[in-house]
């Protein structure tokens, strides 16, 4: 591809709104995490940041930053879902375990840096693409690393045959018929993120999700649709990996085709099978932006006093694109008034800017 052609793929943006069920329910995470997180050292909940020119820009009473770049010694929100779902593992163990896992940075390294602490071994898969200081970060965790020249789709399967064949734990978030619990546990761990916000900021409207396979965005759904409030949720990808959009088309998770990006944690095939059916209900659109975007909105953010890589600003990316479509606004019931929370799920530590 041209360089012009590679511009003009990377400033894409679009908006596809959903209209969700309004009876579905789910239960809510249990609290459990919540528990468990407070009583590792260095637990703290993460900042939020107000952001009263970017309101202004946007038309909305308030826009908020939740800020992850600094998350239980690690940068980005994956510590809250593998430190739970790897004490759920080793818990009561007397013997090492040897977990495994595919990432395609931040997950990997989050179930490196606890299995270490825990006292456990970590094998990480990770796909093409994954750049070289992510790879040195795991490494650093203690953890083996096997580099795949091959897709993230791929090294998931990979790891889940060396679990099968060599008697070691899988610890992947996403799940699949037949594995499901610990990807629900890691989903679970993650409603430590929405349960701080609900005692941070009164009566969120809109939350914003950066979005990959979909785990994290399982959980804010179970999380406010559990809660039966109005608060809306909405979803952004790439544009080069957008997989929710042609699932909704095609009422069923689908693989694509996806290109290059440097938010690089959300470029995945398909939605995981564990999160379609919330994901499918409950809503309430999805945002493509391009890479282009993305580092403009984390040049802003930075401007602001927000550290976040292109994946963390995709959200403030996915809220223009948004705010820029005609009728999106009104479909998220968004005004003066409304109080807006951007997710920022990663600084620019795990995902430096070009």
């Amino acid at each position: 591809m041209s360089n012009d052609a590679s511009r003009s793929t990377s400033s894409v943006s679009s908006w596809v709104p959903r209209h969700r069920d309004q009876q579905w329910r789910t239960p809510r995470a249990h609290g459990a995490a919540r528990e468990f997180h407070q009583t590792l050292e260095g637990y703290e909940p993460t900042r939020v940041v107000d952001l009263p020119s970017l309101a202004k820009e946007l038309g909305v009473g308030r826009v908020i930053a939740k800020d992850e770049s600094s998350r239980l010694g690690l940068p980005s929100f994956k510590a809250l879902g593998a430190s739970w779902a790897v004490h759920r593992v080793v818990e009561g163990s007397d013997e090492t375990l040897s977990l495994v896992t595919a990432t395609d940075g931040n997950h990997g390294r989050a179930v490196a840096h606890f299995a270490r602490m825990f006292g456990h071994r970590a094998e990480i898969y990770v796909p093409a693409g994954v750049r070289e200081w992510a790879m040195v970060a795991i490494e650093d965790e203690g953890a083996q690393l096997i580099q795949l020249d091959k897709t993230y789709e791929v090294a998931v399967q990979r790891a889940a045959v060396a679990a099968a064949e060599q008697g070691r734990v899988l610890v992947q978030d996403a799940g699949w018929p037949g594995y499901t619990k610990i990807p629900q546990d890691i989903i679970d761990g993650y409603d430590t993120l929405f349960t701080e916000i609900d005692e941070q900021v009164a009566d969120a409207d809109l939350v914003i999700v950066p979005t990959g396979v979909g785990s994290l965005l399982h959980a804010a759904l179970t999380h406010y649709r559990g809660a039966g409030t109005d608060t809306r949720v909405i979803a952004v990808q790439p544009e080069v990996a957008a997989n929710l959009a042609p699932s909704f088309a095609a009422d069923r998770p689908v693989i694509v085709q996806t290109g290059e990006t440097l938010m690089a944690g959300l470029n995945t095939h398909t939605p995981s099978w564990l999160s379609w059916p919330i994901i499918r209900a409950t809503l309430d659109g999805v945002a493509h932006v391009g890479d282009d975007a993305a580092v403009q909105a984390a040049r802003d953010l930075a401007e602001l006093g927000v550290d976040a890589g292109p994946c963390g600003a995709a959200s403030l990316a996915g809220l223009r694109a948004a705010a820029a479509s005609p009728g999106a606004l009104e479909h998220l019931g968004l005004d003066e008034t409304s109080t807006v929370v951007l997710l920022i799920t990663e600084g620019t530590e795990t995902n430096p800017l070009p």
